[in-house]
């Protein structure tokens, strides 16, 4: 409770109370002191009666005090936003390598097969020849001996002149070649968002998010204090009423009922 509205509120109490009591002494009305005497009865068979939400009537009896016990804050989980003051995405490069396989035709050249891989003709022929020669040479036993030896000579020569003949003897061909490559690509995406927020209490921080926030995000929850739970005792007896704003020591007791508000009260005091 404001106690600076509870003071000016008891104050025009007060002074309304005087001003009756100098109005009922000039004109001796007997129906204003029955009145009073009245009230005190009712006020001490009834006790206390349950607290009064409204606040404290300029029309008042008589004034007490009950002082105050304990008082409870009373809260409740209310959600806790911040307002969204700047985002940054965070993107995220992959790498991916896919084989293929590449073929292509190529010419081949290579040496012809060969139908005398001995070279035997080539030698019996190149003996044959050259002993034809190696008979034409001298007479008698010389002549055999050139025969011999250039049938001899020929077979050499015969099976070399073969040889490199096969050697120079090179086919072509198409061969079918396949190699495997590897194709690498880069592909980037946003993963996420770092978020800078403002709270409530003007702080400022990062929050990292999965998507894009609105003009505000939620932080989690919060106790908010909505009211108190006002343990009071008066006359040996407590009670506990609940009220909106934080009482001091002591509360207002008008006519045996507990005043919780004096905002009614106030604002005609402070108009005057």
């Amino acid at each position: 409770m404001n106690k600076s509205m509870l003071a000016v509120a008891l104050a025009s109490v007060l002074v309304g109370g005087i001003a009756v009591a100098a109005y009922n002494s000039f004109t001796g009305s007997d129906r204003g002191a029955g009145a009073m005497l009245e009230a005190e009865p009712a006020m001490a068979d009834s006790g206390i009666d349950a607290a009064v939400d409204g606040a404290l009537p300029l029309d008042t009896g008589r004034i007490d005090f009950a002082e105050v016990v304990s008082v409870k804050p009373v809260a409740e989980k209310q959600q806790l936003y911040a307002a969204v003051i700047g985002t940054s995405p965070i993107s995220e490069t992959s790498t991916t390598n896919t084989p293929r396989q590449v073929c292509e035709d190529v010419v081949v050249h290579e040496q012809a097969p060969r139908k005398d891989p001995n070279n035997v003709s080539g030698t019996v022929a190149g003996a044959v020849v050259g002993g034809a020669l190696g008979n034409q040479v001298g007479s008698g036993s010389g002549r055999k001996a050139a025969t011999v030896a250039g049938a001899v000579g020929g077979a050499f020569a015969g099976r070399a002149i073969q040889q490199k003949s096969a050697d120079n003897r090179v086919v072509e061909r198409v061969d079918r070649q396949c190699r495997t490559v590897t194709d690498t690509s880069q592909s980037t995406r946003v993963t996420g968002y770092d978020v800078t927020y403002r709270a409530p209490d003007g702080s400022t921080g990062t929050k990292r998010m999965n998507s894009k926030p609105g003009e505000r995000i939620l932080l989690g929850n919060e106790d908010v204090v909505v009211g108190y739970d006002v343990t009071y005792s008066f006359e040996g007896q407590e009670r506990t009423v609940r009220m909106d704003e934080e009482p001091g020591d002591r509360l207002p007791v008008v006519d045996g009922k507990v005043v919780t508000q004096t905002a009614d009260a106030a604002e005609p005091a402070s108009r005057g």
